[in-house]
């Protein structure tokens, strides 16, 4: 049987864009893209993560074990900083 798929380094992005420096705060992490295609560990991950559906957004707090998770999926999902100021309620 023929292989359908070829890996060369050449293809895919020139650059993933970078994960925002370490604040010790909260982030928004956004699934990007399916994991359909992906491998079990990743679907893990992103499931560890909180993640469990395309386009689902959760907020974390930013800690190593978190970036460790990040830096494995970080071509799936986007992600950003959260305000750490919470919403004044004005009633």
């Amino acid at each position: 049987m023929p292989r359908t798929f070829v890996w060369h380094p050449g293809k895919g992005p020139k650059t993933v864009r970078p994960i925002p420096a370490p604040s010790l705060g909260q982030l928004r992490i956004t699934q990007v893209r399916s994991a359909i295609g992906h491998s079990w560990r990743m679907r893990a991950t992103l499931e560890a993560i909180g993640l469990r559906h395309h386009q689902q957004s959760v907020v974390q707090a930013d800690t190593p074990s978190l970036r460790g998770q990040l830096k494995q999926v970080r071509h799936l999902v986007e992600v950003t900083a959260v305000d750490a100021a919470p919403a004044s309620a004005e009633g």
